[in-house]
């Protein structure tokens, strides 16, 4: 099958460089003109927790001809339907769009192209693009730890998904998700305490996890993100086996501290991950905040569950985005924990 990563950035040159590694045909798309350059001169140069230079086939969108049969999509979604639209022409007739990115993609991705046509796949492991392709890999480079988790959202064929699949292995280990749903939320989970806080603190998931006061947020971002899914009637899935919900949720004191002293430990593997978003408020660009820490508050609207820590996060980015404040770690100081 022809096979495209759009939007080959931080985790998309990584991603196709191991794709690329283990002998399969795939083009990595990016609209940077220097890392696209960089990548078909110098190859995807893949630094960090392993070192390697893969000889990749990378295009700017413009350069894209002919029709893919699975396209990978890991853009920030916050253009998602114009860029969806216009990858649309360069699908074949079966053609699919797998969406990797943050947040829960697949319907507005649906509205565009169908859900028949319409995968969703999360990951756990993070990347930072240093430009000029090079890559950085930020989690542990092994199997358990490189994983990813994908679904259908339509009645999808089955040929496409094994492919799919056969090309992650290359990487890590894949779970199909029968309730996909719920492996979104998990992600969403982490995203929305981790991700939200390295934005407004410009620190890495494992300073966040180590340090007693951000870690005391991390954890209420994350029980107001279980409050929410429950009372929506949606099951969260594990993540890397373990059951998070089940480890994290507290209803008194004593819980509680078991849960604040799993942390460090759940993420010590990602200790290295700054939040993407970071990128986006250095080149001076508009977060995906709404996107993770917002879709938090938008159900938890619908439901009639409080979520002040997500809104105070969503909040905060905001004025960063809009250079009211810069990421500090004493914007923490303005999030009040219940």
């Amino acid at each position: 099958m022809r096979v495209a990563i759009y939007g080959a950035g931080a985790m998309g040159t990584v991603l196709g460089a191991y794709i690329s590694k283990a002998g399969y045909q795939i083009d990595l798309i990016n609209r940077n003109k220097d890392h696209v350059t960089c990548l078909n001169n110098k190859g995807a140069q893949i630094i960090g927790k392993i070192e390697f230079v893969q000889e990749v086939n990378a295009l700017l969108p413009d350069d894209m001809t002919g029709k893919y049969d699975i396209i990978l999509l890991m853009t920030k979604q916050k253009h998602n339907k114009e860029i969806v639209k216009f990858i649309k022409p360069f699908l074949s007739t079966n053609g699919v769009i797998c969406t990797m990115q943050n947040g829960l993609p697949e319907q507005g991705v649906a509205d565009v192209i169908g859900k028949d046509k319409t995968f969703g796949c999360t990951m756990s492991w993070g990347a930072t693009l240093h430009g000029d392709g090079i890559s950085e890999l930020t989690s542990d480079p092994n199997p358990k730890t490189l994983t990813f988790s994908i679904g259908k959202f339509g009645d999808n064929d089955d040929t496409v998904l094994e492919y799919i699949v056969t090309l992650l292995e290359t990487m890590g280990h894949v779970k199909v998700e029968e309730n996909f749903v719920g492996a979104r939320w998990a992600k969403l989970l982490v995203n929305s305490a981790f991700s939200g806080l390295s934005v407004i603190t410009g620190e890495t998931f494992g300073i966040i996890a180590s340090n007693r006061p951000s870690r005391k947020l991390a954890l209420g971002a994350i029980k107001e993100c279980i409050d929410v899914a429950s009372a929506s009637g949606i099951r969260i899935e594990p993540i890397q086996g373990k059951d998070v919900v089940k480890l994290l949720n507290y209803n008194n004191w004593f819980k509680k501290q078991i849960s604040l002293f799993l942390i460090p430990i759940a993420l010590k593997k990602h200790s290295n991950i700054k939040s993407s978003m970071l990128r986006d408020i250095k080149l001076g660009r508009k977060t995906e905040i709404d996107s993770i820490n917002g879709i938090v508050c938008d159900y938890g609207d619908r439901v009639n569950i409080d979520t002040p820590i997500n809104d105070a996060i969503v909040s905060i980015a905001r004025d960063i985005e809009n250079q009211v404040m810069v990421p500090h770690w004493h914007n923490l100081k303005s999030i009040k924990l219940k």
